[in-house]
């Protein structure tokens, strides 16, 4: 069945693209227009509008084209969705958004406080991975998405906790004292090891745990997060078997496999990146380190 039938809002989310469009404007009046308004500014590099508006089309693809409509009718789109919202976006509209502007929000009287807790790399760590597998404990899943406030509202918060747990790994400020070299690259692993159970746990449950993929009833109250109830009113639908041959546990599985092996590139890329930059740091400071420690031997020698 095409998915066609449910309509142009709940394929495209005309919604979403006028907010995406607000941000992008205001990104572009804060950054460019009113930068000099702001005691400290740098003019906004190519590279880092090319980041922002990179995130945001993704965001757009994962949370407003069909692709999201698929989300809710098939588990694996939804474990795409999950994995390329909470592990790709965060860190390239981080590096989007001017360090001078992070500053700014981060020196708010209401996020001074609180902000240097919220990313301690160990806690931000904890947080991220323990509501990425709260969420898909089955019965916790399944009363999340058949609520939309309560569906947007802990998306949101774990979108926030993904932001957290990556400051620790893309530098934004300068002279921010968070990880550097090698503690980076322990940081990634251990964030890989810690979602590792609950991605098992879809993936080898030996049957299909979620009602709202399974159960016709259900699934169909999780469609109106993102289809009309008028449109959905209309229809005579049974299930997702409509729009896929795939057997729900099988769907199931390749959504788990699918969550590991794009967090497995993504943390890829950004291991090789941490470490090329380590290693290109070390050697442009090796004289430097060898002369410190000849001073050093000659010095105590002298002693």
């Amino acid at each position: 069945m095409p998915l066609s039938i449910f309509g142009f809002q709940a394929l495209w989310s005309p919604v979403m693209i006028g907010v995406l469009v607000f941000i992008t404007i205001l990104y572009f009046l804060i950054t460019v227009k009113w930068r000099k308004d702001f005691k400290i500014s740098e003019p906004l590099k190519g590279k880092e509008a090319a980041y922002f508006l990179t995130s945001l089309v993704i965001l757009y693809i994962v949370k407003g084209s069909p692709v999201d409509l698929m989300g809710h009718i098939m588990f694996s789109f939804h474990m795409t969705q999950m994995a390329i919202l909470l592990l790709l976006v965060p860190p390239l509209m981080m590096k989007g958004i001017p360090w001078w502007v992070w500053k700014v929000v981060i020196e708010l009287p209401a996020v001074r406080k609180v902000f240097p807790l919220l990313t301690k790399p160990l806690l931000a760590l904890i947080v991220f991975s323990g509501l990425f597998s709260f969420y898909h404990i089955p019965l916790v899943f399944d009363y999340i998405k058949l609520n939309e406030v309560l569906h947007g509202t802990y998306t949101f918060i774990l979108f926030m906790s993904a932001i957290f747990m990556w400051w620790s790994v893309v530098e934004i400020i300068k002279d921010d004292k968070g990880l550097h070299g090698l503690k980076k690259i322990g940081f990634l692993i251990s964030s890989a090891v810690l979602i590792t159970p609950a991605c098992a746990l879809i993936i080898f449950s030996g049957t299909a745990m979620y009602d709202t993929y399974t159960n016709p009833d259900s699934w169909l109250k999780a469609m109106e997060l993102c289809v009309p109830t008028s449109t959905l009113t209309g229809l005579s639908l049974s299930g997702p078997e409509l729009f896929s041959d795939m057997p729900p546990f099988e769907d199931q599985q390749l959504g788990g496999i699918i969550m590991k092996i794009i967090q497995e590139i993504i943390y890829g890329v950004v291991l090789f990146s941490i470490f090329f930059q380590w290693y290109r740091k070390e050697q442009d400071t090796a004289d430097e380190i060898t002369q410190k420690a000849l001073d050093d031997l000659h010095n105590s020698s002298r002693a």
